[in-house]
């Protein structure tokens, strides 16, 4: 069995790819607290993995002079620290908490970012980026140019330490940035689904190849030529380098690329659950765009092509209603044309007994209530059975069975809902019609021009239909039929009826012999019932039907 609500839950509960970043109903306040702390909380671990990395590449792995001398205590213990602390402390205030307070306007859900606000947000993961690399080259001019002046041969080491260090850094923040950044991405998006400013799949990829791959494996290549050029590089050193240096790619290597493929999955298995919500048939699936590189687009083309959908249904069901499902189903899955074919249908019409009286003293209003309350059940019976209601003409209606959509027994199922609409209607003391139900070769198909036309059926059955429709109003069973339809039908249908007199209807030649349903008295007395007001030839027409 499937479970429909697992992915409605998971897109509530993340709607931008994961839930450290809150759901989509979280309050404007609450939500800026946490994007505040997703963004201070991991770059200030980053920025302090980087100090350490800087040390331990720095004091033990690289070869070259130490840098724990006595001349050097003065400068490890206070000068360098006081550098870091710094540095972290201005990235905090100038990054971190400056950026989110450019982007106050998100703590407005009603407010929509102006083009200078869309700017700000979609620019900030590399100008904090930026930031952070600006700080990271002044902490290491100032601190090659301090190494320097003490002791000159510790200028590479520092060098290649600190850059390596923050070339990792940078990497690394600007993946933190992207993904802390979500929600406000996401307010961007919606205001301007077409607005991508982000570095793309392929950049993500190759920033984690490079960081996780080529930054190791360039130092490993500068210490193999720095160990040629130098022959006090000991092979114990050297050995230290190459495996430190491998042991950081395979670490940093997969902490990177395990943030690019999350990046990456995350828009994927939003399209993914949002796709098996519109396959159980659920058109209000969308998805939060929040991702600003091809992914976005992705997730803009979901939203897209389910707004298609919804649209779509809407047509189809509105079309339904004016022309009836099947006719409708069939227009769409073919080209519909002018013109009809000849088939075997059952036409059953009705009309309100006594509605030019009703209109006379009864307010529109209630008129219009009586009248939907009336097709109501008509309407309900001829779906039930299997039939379409063609067409409503004022307070009449015509049904037909066995087109478009053909019936085994289409003359049965036009008798059995003319029974039941008939003992609904006894139901409802204020509802009273005529049916008439006849059964025999008609012309179904498109009548009207090439650019406005409608499906209706004509032939000698729908005016039988239409003649025994008005005949029964004389009657008080309310519904007639001819024995010729009552023959075509299956004998658990027919066994429900019995013949009576035979009459010539108007603007017919032929005598047709009338059948009624069945009732609790005698069937000789029913019968004499309706032999006494018959006459041989009846007046009038029905529901405006000549």
């Amino acid at each position: 069995m499937i479970n429909r609500d697992g992915p409605v839950r998971a897109a509530r509960s993340a709607p931008w790819g994961s839930p450290l970043l809150g759901p989509v109903d979280e309050k404007s306040t609450a939500r800026r607290v946490r994007v505040q702390l997703l963004l201070t909380i991991p770059l200030l671990i980053a920025n302090l993995i980087g100090i350490t990395m800087v040390v331990v590449l720095a004091g033990f792995v690289l070869p070259g002079p130490t840098v724990f001398t006595q001349e050097l205590l003065l400068v490890n213990s206070v000068f360098t620290p006081l550098c870091a602390a710094l540095a972290l402390a201005v990235g905090t205030a100038w990054g971190t908490l400056a950026g989110v307070r450019s982007m106050g306007w998100a703590t407005d859900p009603e407010h929509v970012p102006t083009p200078a606000e869309q700017q700000v947000t979609v620019s900030a993961p590399r100008w904090m980026v930026l930031q952070q690399a600006l700080l990271w080259t002044l902490t290491l001019t100032v601190l090659t140019v301090v190494y320097g002046v003490l002791e000159p041969a510790l200028i590479p080491k520092v060098v290649l330490a600190i850059g390596a260090a923050a070339i990792v850094v940078c990497a690394n923040s600007y993946l933190i940035i992207e993904f802390a950044l979500r929600p406000v991405t996401a307010r961007v998006l919606a205001a301007d689904p077409h607005r991508r400013r982000g570095i793309g799949v392929f950049g993500r990829t190759m920033l984690s190849w490079f960081v996780g791959v080529g930054v190791p494996v360039a130092l490993t290549m500068t210490v193999a030529v720095w160990a040629l050029a130098d022959p006090a590089v000991s092979k114990a050193r050297l050995a230290v380098c190459m495996l430190s240096f491998g042991g950081s790619a395979l670490v940093f290597g997969l902490i990177l690329m395990g943030q690019v493929v999350a990046a990456t999955v995350a828009p994927i298995k939003g399209v993914r659950q949002a796709l098996r919500r519109v396959e159980n048939g659920d058109l209000d699936a969308e998805i939060a765009l929040y991702d600003g590189t091809e992914l976005g687009e992705l997730q803009s083309g979901f939203n897209t092509m389910v707004h298609g959908l919804r649209e779509r249904a809407m047509i189809e069901d509105l079309f339904g209603k004016h022309v009836g499902h099947d006719v409708a189903m069939a227009a769409i899955a073919s080209q519909p044309v002018l013109g009809g074919t000849e088939t075997e249908a059952a036409a059953l019409f009705i009309d309100i007994i006594g509605s030019t009286t009703m209109a006379a003293t009864l307010p529109a209003p209630e008129i219009v209530g009586i009248l939907n309350r009336f097709f109501d059940i008509v309407v309900d019976e001829v779906e039930r059975h299997g039939g379409l209601l063609n067409k409503f003409e004022g307070d009449a209606a015509l049904a037909v069975f066995g087109t478009p959509a053909p019936l085994d027994d289409l003359a049965g199922s036009a008798l059995s809902c003319g029974r039941a609409i008939q003992r609904r209607l006894r139901d409802a003391s204020d509802l009273d019609a005529g049916i008439g139900v006849a059964a025999g070769r008609v012309v179904a198909g498109n009548v009207g021009t090439h650019n406005r036309y409608e499906f209706t059926v004509i032939g000698d059955a729908v005016n039988e239909a239409a003649r025994l429709c008005e005949l029964s109003k004389q009657h008080d069973e309310r519904l007639l039929t001819s024995a010729t339809t009552l023959a075509a039908a299956a004998d658990s249908e027919s066994a429900q009826w019995v013949l009576g007199e035979t009459v010539t209807l108007r603007g017919r030649l032929k005598p047709t012999q009338i059948a009624l349903p069945k009732v609790t008295e005698s069937v000789d007395e029913r019968v004499g019932a309706l032999r006494g007001p018959l006459r041989k030839d009846i007046p009038g027409g029905a529901g405006g039907i000549d």
